[in-house]
């Protein structure tokens, strides 16, 4: 195994060799209409009562969040992540985040990174893909988010879960030598790095040759019509849901933050500039997400 940058030991123990498993193919199946229904179900939720949380006092932002902002932001939100994201989508996002994985080509042995993981749901599903014989790395900037990871994975009892190690990191500087892991995720993390280009070019380095890097995040649509429809959600729908938690200020940064990432032919052609051999961007959840798969 290499060894992580700048010296210190690798956190593993030598990995076994990886035994291949039939690709799996999820077909996207949430159409337009699936997707106008799931609007109408996400309003008829906001009856729910959500109370603030204790003692927060929301902060105000600027547009263009730097990296300390960013950071303070995913760990002011953490305590409610999880409940935030199964209510604004209804639990859709746990599917979308299994299409990302499986397109990451993840497999049984493998070493597999999930950057910005957040609370660890990409990292879970990446365990259960690698097995027992596999490893896991879940990073991210943001220390609370990382507290909650942990704290979910004592709570499970699948034992391929032990194979988890979080690390507070720098998505533009992380810890680990070049061509180290089998893939790498990412989810809903990539818009929100303070320089896209070289987060790319970290996963680049950090791919073993002819491994995958699957990016899931908004879909910053070419289409009118769906980048009105996106921003009236965001207006009418999350924002109003996470102002009960007393997140307002922190959900209004989610349309800006759209509004200036990369379209999914513009993440293609970054992909191929970065040196990755193949780009495919695709469009799921009705066209609100995307999921860019390169292969190095």
């Amino acid at each position: 195994m290499g060894q992580v940058k700048g010296g210190l030991p690798s956190p593993w123990s030598e990995l076994g060799n990886p035994t291949r498993k039939k690709k799996v193919i999820i077909r996207q199946t949430f159409t337009k209409a699936d997707t106008i229904r799931f609007v109408y179900a996400i309003m008829a939720s906001l009856h729910l009562s959500l109370g603030p949380i204790p003692g927060h006092r929301p902060p105000k932002f600027r547009s263009a969040l730097c990296a300390g902002d960013r950071q303070a932001l995913f760990n002011r939100i953490a305590p409610v992540y999880d409940n935030l994201n199964d209510l604004l989508s209804l639990g859709q996002h746990r599917i979308w985040k299994r299409m990302a994985v499986s397109w990451s080509g993840a497999k049984e042995g493998d070493s597999v990174l999930d950057v910005c993981c957040g609370s660890g749901d990409l990292a879970f599903l990446l365990s259960e893909k690698v097995g027992t014989n596999g490893k896991v790395v879940g990073l991210d900037f943001s220390k609370e988010q990382l507290m909650v990871a942990s704290s979910r994975q004592h709570l499970r009892l699948k034992s391929c879960y032990k194979n988890i190690v979080w690390v507070e990191g720098d998505a533009l500087d992380i810890p680990f030598s070049d061509c180290y892991f089998d893939a790498i995720t990412i989810g809903y993390g990539l818009r929100n790095v303070v320089d896209i280009h070289k987060a790319m070019a970290e996963m680049y380095r950090l791919l073993k040759p002819a491994s995958k890097v699957s990016v899931l995040d908004f879909n910053k649509s070419t289409n009118p019509f769906s980048t009105s429809f996106q921003e009236w959600m965001i207006d009418n729908i999350v924002v109003p849901v996470a102002s009960g938690y007393g997140l307002t200020p922190e959900y209004k940064y989610l349309k800006s933050s759209i509004q200036e990432f990369l379209t999914g032919k513009e993440l293609e052609k970054l992909a191929l500039q970065t040196g990755f051999s193949t780009a495919k961007h695709f469009e799921i959840g009705g066209g609100l997400m995307g999921n860019l798969v390169a292969t190095r």
